[in-house]
């Protein structure tokens, strides 16, 4: 990904904060033909690539309904902070060989914190109609307590230490594991979007156990170097014709950082327009910076062990706070569809 697309992806996200266009009622439109009255199914994933863990997901899901993917896309940053390993139009084609039935861009992942992102996915979620929320999930105590309490109706409420059951108010334990922690934040988000903006949305959970043993760290470091044979166990056949193919024709491109971008916003830009405060407050102190460690090195721990690189991520994008706040509060502003099975669109 050069800069000029990574700029494009900017001014895109700009003007989705400022505006609506009918692609939402098209898309519903194109919806209603493709599904033949099957339930509408949607799930969020990087598909970082997509390995077999996912690939388990995608077909479970698909046992209730038409599948959506919801990628994450503008800026090619995620949740964690750093570029993806793929573009979104190549994770899309590995979506759609896999079995989704349409793959839809997602909201801006990298610039958002965890809570915004959460809320522009459930209603992304709405404005799709999903009926069918397949989630993958690792057991626990706690986490069985959670599903349980969703499969009742209820919601959760995710506080420091402390996950809750909204309704009856019982605790139901301290903490939960990462992806668990998803679940319960989406059934929190859901429960405050239905109050604050009077969605009336219940969707269905179907809960996956996640299969062991995949390690996506372990299959980018092998495709990076060409090894494809050192993970063809991890990843479904799809995946591996489609980045073998590419690697071969010399197509495969890794998305990096513009670090030189980072640089000139942290040493020359107001930095007040784009991050907290106090963040921008400590960051203009210490200037000058001659790399990326420098500034990170000065940037305080956050609440997520990822709040540094979202940090890097904010000085790349140089998008103001309050467009932000408008992104999420005007999102979706559009359906974008990255690909179709069969056929694109």
């Amino acid at each position: 990904m050069n800069l000029d697309l990574f700029l494009k992806d900017r001014e895109e996200v700009i003007k989705d904060a400022k505006r609506k266009d009918l692609s939402i009622k098209k898309f519903k439109k194109l919806i209603d033909k493709l599904r033949e009255n099957k339930k509408i199914v949607a799930d969020f994933t990087e598909y970082n690539p997509l390995h077999k863990g996912h690939k388990y997901a995608l077909d479970k899901g698909k046992e209730y309904g038409f599948f959506i993917s919801v990628l994450p896309g503008p800026l090619e940053r995620s949740g964690r902070g750093v570029p993806y390993f793929l573009d979104r139009y190549t994770r899309a084609e590995l979506a759609i060989r896999a079995g989704a039935d349409i793959v839809v861009e997602g909201p801006a992942m990298g610039i958002l914190g965890s809570g915004q992102y959460m809320r522009c996915l459930i209603k992304m979620f709405y404005t799709l109609g999903a009926e069918i929320i397949p989630r993958g999930y690792i057991p626990e105590e706690t986490m069985n307590k959670v599903i349980d309490r969703i499969n009742k109706g209820f919601h959760i409420r995710v506080k420091p230490y402390k996950i809750m059951c909204i309704e009856t108010g019982e605790v139901l334990g301290e903490k939960l594991n990462i992806d668990n922690y998803v679940i319960a934040s989406m059934s929190q988000t859901i429960y405050k979007l239905n109050k604050e903006e009077n969605l009336n949305y219940h969707p269905k959970f179907v809960f996956i156990k996640r299969l062991e043993g995949i390690s996506g760290t372990k299959i980018r470091e092998a495709i990076k170097s060409g090894k494809f044979d050192l993970v063809k166990d991890l990843l479904p056949k799809s995946t591996l014709e489609v980045l073998e193919d590419k690697y071969k024709k010399g197509e495969l491109t890794f998305l990096e950082r513009f670090e030189d971008r980072i640089l000139e916003t942290a040493n020359e830009y107001d930095l007040y327009k784009y991050l907290p405060k106090n963040i921008a407050e400590i960051l203009e102190k210490n200037r000058p910076y001659n790399s990326i460690d420098e500034i990170k090195k000065v940037i305080p721990f956050g609440f997520t062990r990822h709040f540094k690189e979202r940090i890097l991520n904010l000085l790349e994008a140089r998008i103001e706070k309050d467009l932000i706040k408008k992104y999420i509060n005007n999102y979706p502003s559009k359906i974008k569809i990255l690909k179709v099975k069969n056929y694109d669109n």
